[in-house]
């Protein structure tokens, strides 16, 4: 498992987007990473509003892929995804539940407006307000 201070100083790439390690929490027994992002809503709009992205994933889940120098999500910790290159969406056009490397995932609106990505199977643990409130969230 990797360090706090390993996860620092990569970037975590999912949906094709590079995310900052913000910080590490426990949410019912489990170590969980939050990983975030802030982009614009979209270019064309006179006046686009910023939208905050936060992935909650597991600790072990993440793992160093060296040879392209960067953080990547796998089930087993150890295993880098297959990674296909799907073209990069607006967020608000986005599935709210989807795959992304070999896992499944759903993303919900959380507090404040805040964008929030889960693995599907721990939805129920990780995307509730008593989980936000231990992830530092809100």
């Amino acid at each position: 498992m990797l360090t706090p201070g390993e996860l620092e100083v990569n970037v975590l790439e999912f949906r094709q987007r590079s995310f900052q390690f913000e910080r590490a929490a426990s949410v019912a027994g489990q170590e969980v990473a939050v990983f975030s992002r802030t982009e614009t809503e979209t270019e064309s709009q006179f006046r686009p509003k910023l939208v905050h992205l936060r992935v909650l994933v597991p600790l072990e889940w993440v793992l160093y892929d060296e040879p392209n120098d960067l953080l990547l999500i796998a089930r087993d910790g150890t295993t880098p995804p297959v990674r296909l290159a799907e073209p990069v969406v607006e967020v608000g056009a986005e599935r709210t539940e989807f795959q992304e490397q070999g896992i499944a995932w759903k993303r919900v609106g959380g507090p404040g407006g805040t964008l929030l990505y889960a693995p599907a199977e721990l939805a129920e643990s990780l995307l509730t307000p008593s989980a936000y409130a231990s992830l530092g969230i809100g």
